[in-house]
C-alpha cells in the first residue's frame, strides 16, 4: 500500500511522487541528519517509564503527556520544566535516578523498522549522515555502541555540546564539521523542538509523526515534510 507524505505546500501526495513535487529536492540533498530518540529509534516509552520513576523516587509526580512534551531537550533542562519545585540537588538526584533505570532496561530499545535498511541505502547512495540529539554525549555513545550503529554517521552532536534544541548550535557544527551547506541539508526529528531548530537555521526538514509529539503539533511548526510511519519516511529519502 502506497505511503504518503505532507508538505506545507502541497496537499498528501503519494511518495513516490515526492520527487516530482519536493520544493526542496530532497534527492539533491547532501546530508542528512536525525534526530535518535522517537526518530531512529524506539526509545520513548522507555524514556516515559524512566522519567516516572525518576520523578515519583524523589517524591514528584508527572504525566505521560508531559514527558513526551520534554522529549528533545536536555535531561536536565527537560527535569527543570517537569519539576519547576525541585532544588539542585533534587534535580541532580533525579537525573541520576533516569540514567541509572533507563540504563538498566536500554536493551528494549531497537529501530524502528525498516530504519537500518534506511541507513544502508542511504550510505549506498553516497549521501552523509549525521545526528544530532538532546542525548548527553555519554548516553548517545552508549547506544551507538548497543545498536552497532557507529559506522552510518560521519559526525554526531549532542546537548551537552552544542546546547540544547532548539537552540540550532548542533546543526551549525555538523554543517561546518562535513563542509556543506544550508542548502545542502535536511533534518529530520520527531518533537517540536526539532522542527523548530531546522527552521531557524532555514533548513528543510522532515517531522515525523511516530514519535513523540502529534501530528497537529508537528503541523503547527510548519515543517517541509510530515510522514506517519518509519517505512514512509524511508521511501521518501530513498526515493
Amino acid at each position: 500500500m502506497s505511503q504518503t507524505v505532507t508538505t506545507t505546500m502541497a496537499a498528501t501526495i503519494p511518495a513516490k511522487h515526492c520527487k516530482l513535487a519536493d520544493p526542496h529536492h530532497l534527492a539533491d540533498k547532501t546530508l542528512i541528519i536525525f534526530d535518535w530518540d522517537g526518530t531512529l529509534m524506539d526509545s520513548i516509552g522507555l524514556i516515559v517509564e524512566s522519567m516516572h520513576v525518576a520523578v515519583e523516587a524523589h517524591g514528584f509526580k508527572t504525566t505521560d503527556k508531559a514527558v513526551k512534551d520534554i522529549i528533545g531537550l536536555s535531561l536536565m533542562k527537560g527535569i527543570e520544566i517537569l519539576c519547576p519545585q525541585a532544588t539542585d540537588v533534587q534535580k541532580l538526584a533525579i537525573q541520576q535516578s533516569y540514567a541509572d533505570y533507563y540504563i538498566a532496561n536500554s536493551h528494549s530499545t531497537p529501530f524502528f523498522a525498516p530504519i537500518e535498511n534506511m541507513l544502508q541505502t542511504l550510505q549506498q547512495q553516497d549521501r552523509k549522515l549525521a545526528v544530532a540529539t538532546g542525548k548527553k554525549r555519554k548516553g548517545l555513545d552508549r547506544v551507538l555502541n548497543a545498536s552497532d550503529s557507529h559506522h552510518y554517521f560521519v559526525t554526531t552532536r549532542c546537548a551537552d555540546e552544542s546546547g540544547s534544541k532548539p537552540d540550532p548550535q548542533m546543526l551549525t557544527d555538523i554543517l561546518q564539521y562535513t563542509e556543506q551547506q544550508i542548502s545542502d541539508a535536511v533534518f529530520i526529528g520527531d518533537s517540536i523542538y526539532d522542527i523548530q531548530m531546522a527552521n531557524s537555521l532555514g533548513m528543510t526538514s522532515i517531522a515525523v509523526n511516530y514519535g513523540t509529539a502529534s501530528s497537529s503539533e508537528l503541523a503547527a511548526q510548519q515543517p517541509s515534510y510530515q510522514v506517519d510511519t518509519p517505512q514512509a519516511l524511508a521511501e521518501l529519502l530513498c526515493a
